[in-house]
């Protein structure tokens, strides 16, 4: 035992001694801290504070009004017995599951249109983008007019081919199918992205296939999407994160304007009724931390996945 302490020290006392850091160095290092400070700044006090006093008051009872009171675990607690909760996260999950590989599969589709049209892809890229420039509460309210069940434009253009649209604003059978189909309303920022991804892969790879017999299937299945696996997953886990915080287009429609349906009642909307409406801002605390565990371990299942699933090339 003493032989190998002895033979460690002897290895720490022969290592090199770190250089001293020079004076531009240093110099470099002040100019760097003094340019990122305005973002240091910000984010101890917009985003780090902010985030650990939701933190206490999530152990307290806190309405604005009166001074915190420490309750423990009991906001815990009282969401296992919240059935409000437990609708909200179903609708929540159901939108999530449902909405975001729709939206990468439409997001993938343009794309690859996109890919081929040409000079005239500039134009379509703008188009395709200038929804995402629509405020959210506009949405909300076009959602209305759209899928309105008596003269909406959806219904119309069911009722050219015969087909009786539903009641998609008073149905709750229907009220999530018209969310996740107006979400896909800002799809152009996805699609810039995948479409600046398929741009880099290869034209070889595609070369290559003809030459080998292999059809449109196979060069999507085997080509295009390993290649662009990096991009498919970055627009999934952002928004995978986006849909789980759901809120002004389903707000706007369904509760904003005084018409309350349980079927768009969505964690994030139940989360700012407690805070804004009821003032339980404790309570509304933990709620915000349980959606950030769910969120956070959802990412991890992900990016735990992804290592067999996505291809990067920098690592090959």
């Amino acid at each position: 035992m003493a032989t190998v302490v002895g033979a460690a020290a002897g290895r720490r006392a022969r290592r090199p001694p770190r250089p001293p850091r020079s004076q531009n160095q240093r110099r470099d290092t002040r100019a760097a801290l003094l340019f990122i400070s305005p973002w240091i700044v910000g984010f101890l006090v917009f985003t780090a504070w902010p985030l650990l006093y939701s933190a206490y008051l999530s152990f307290t009872d806190y309405d604005v009004i009166n001074d915190p009171s420490f309750v423990g675990w009991d906001n815990y607690r009282r969401l296992l017995e919240d059935p409000k909760i437990a609708t909200a996260l179903w609708n929540t999950f159901f939108y999530t599951v449902i909405q975001v590989p729709l939206y990468v599969l439409v997001s993938l589709g343009l794309a690859m249109l996109l890919n081929r049209a040409g000079r005239a892809s500039g134009f379509f890229r703008t188009a395709f983008y200038l929804p995402n420039m629509t405020p959210p509460v506009a949405v909300g309210v076009l959602l209305l007019l759209l899928f309105n069940g008596q003269d909406g434009l959806i219904n119309e253009v069911l009722g050219w081919f015969g087909i009786t649209g539903p009641s998609w604003t008073t149905d709750s059978a229907w009220v999530k199918p018209s969310i996740i189909l107006m979400s896909l309303w800002s799809v152009g920022a996805s699609v810039i992205i995948l479409l600046a991804a398929l741009r880099n892969v290869p034209k070889d790879l595609y070369d290559a296939a003809l030459v080998d017999g292999a059809g449109a299937w196979h060069r999507l299945r085997h080509i295009t999407v390993p290649m662009i696996s990096g991009a498919l997953f970055f627009v999934t886990i952002v928004n995978t994160i986006a849909a789980f915080q759901t809120f002004t287009e389903a707000y706007t429609a369904f509760w904003g304007a005084g018409y309350k349906n349980p079927a768009a009642l969505f964690y994030v909307i139940y989360l700012f009724q407690q805070a804004f409406e009821f003032l339980n801002m404790g309570y509304a605390s933990a709620m915000a931390w349980v959606l950030f565990v769910i969120i956070l371990a959802i990412t991890l299942v992900q990016l735990r996945v992804s290592k067999r699933f996505v291809y990067l090339e920098g690592e090959q």
